[in-house]
């Protein structure tokens, strides 16, 4: 194989790989994933790639006696959404690098 051969597939490759990351990044968008924290009483939905698509709030929580809680609690949702949505992607894009014949060690910028 000549060297004008192997640069357009490795072009070729190139395309492809990037083509493939960009399918499974929009793929992301469209699974959710849903936090949760003080046993249920607030739920945040975010989509895996991280997007906030909802907030849910339990009516016993909105006196204002409880607002240092209800603040405590939308922040450990948002964390635990933000977990599992990291959880999901890494799982989704080890999926696409595992069909790449890349070096040991090599690491792919998402």
């Amino acid at each position: 194989m000549d060297i004008e051969k192997m640069m357009r597939a490795a072009q070729e490759a190139a395309e492809t790989i990037q083509k493939q990351m960009t399918e499974a990044q929009a793929a992301l968008d469209t699974i959710e994933v849903e936090g949760a924290s003080g046993g249920g009483l607030v739920k945040v939905r975010a989509s895996a790639k991280g997007r906030i698509i909802g907030v849910a709030i339990d009516e016993t929580l909105l006196a204002p006696s409880e607002k240092q809680i209800l603040e405590d609690l939308v922040v450990a949702a948002f964390n635990d959404a933000r977990t599992k949505a990291d959880a999901i992607s890494n799982e989704e894009m080890s999926k696409l690098k595992g069909g790449l014949p890349l070096p040991p060690g090599f690491k792919l910028p998402f």
